[in-house]
């Protein structure tokens, strides 16, 4: 009975829904490619950490820290990502890849991680 009365606070209080869109994307070489993160907490102020992974063994391709209070209107993706960008506009994040090229096709993975 106790188990049960500590958990669900616990549940409630790190509630987290992210929604990645598009599904797919196709983009001409050389265009911009947009994926959007939609992120939606239980909780106002809280930090989180979003990372952008690409499939193929790539790892992570960007990460940053965002905030619900005062978020950075851009920021740079510095890993491996010349020239990324990360939108945040809460709720919502941007991720930009200009100049696309052929071998930029893949899958592209928004995560998110709530930090406590």
């Amino acid at each position: 009975m106790w188990g049960l009365g500590v958990l669900i606070p616990l549940l409630g209080a790190g509630a987290l829904r992210v929604i990645q869109e598009p599904d797919e994307l196709q983009v001409t070489a050389g265009d911009t490619a947009t994926l959007g993160c939609q992120v939606e907490v239980a909780e106002s102020g809280v930090q989180l950490r979003m990372e952008w992974v690409r499939d193929g063994g790539l790892g992570v391709l960007c990460a940053t820290r965002l905030g619900f209070v005062t978020p950075p209107p851009l920021s740079p993706c510095p890993r491996r990502a010349q020239g990324v960008q990360l939108a945040w506009h809460p709720p919502r994040a941007t991720l930009s890849l200009p100049q696309v090229r052929e071998n930029d096709s893949g899958r592209y993975i928004c995560q998110v991680i709530l930090e406590i």
